[in-house]
């Protein structure tokens, strides 16, 4: 993953800011690469709380299989990043999740694809991902 990641046309997108902390700064300077992927985390679930009606959210959880990380520029201390996510196509058990977070010039900070598969709360087994679900995020 090399490209600028973009939403397709007409494609949901949640966003989000984050404004990183004195903890969240390296010994680099910058925005250490771990807190990135907190974020991911973070927008990935406020995405998913912000449009899966509670009696069904009980129902699911969600995990990550994998993450693709791209970075490009520093997000230093005293800047506000602005985060985009949205979801590609189902497969299976299986979404792909992107994010891409941006500084306050609209510079890429760093983007992710993210893998994560759906599972039966229940049974703690994956389970395929509804139609209804794919709707509700596309």
């Amino acid at each position: 993953m090399t490209k600028l990641l973009e939403p397709p046309e007409g494609r949901q997108v949640f966003t989000r800011d984050f404004a990183p902390v004195a903890a969240d700064i390296d010994a680099n300077g910058h925005v250490n690469n771990v807190v990135y992927l907190g974020w991911v985390q973070d927008i990935a679930i406020a995405h998913w709380d912000s449009r899966a009606p509670a009696e069904e959210a009980a129902k699911w959880a969600w995990i990550v299989v994998r993450h693709e990380v791209d970075y490009r520029r520093s997000l230093l201390l005293g800047e506000t990043a602005h985060a985009r996510t949205w979801v590609g196509e189902r497969r299976g058990p299986r979404f792909d999740r992107f994010v891409r977070i941006d500084g306050p010039d609209g510079e890429m900070c760093a983007q992710t694809r993210s893998e994560w598969v759906l599972i039966d709360a229940a049974t703690k087994r994956p389970a395929r991902v509804p139609a209804w679900m794919e709707e509700m995020f596309s």
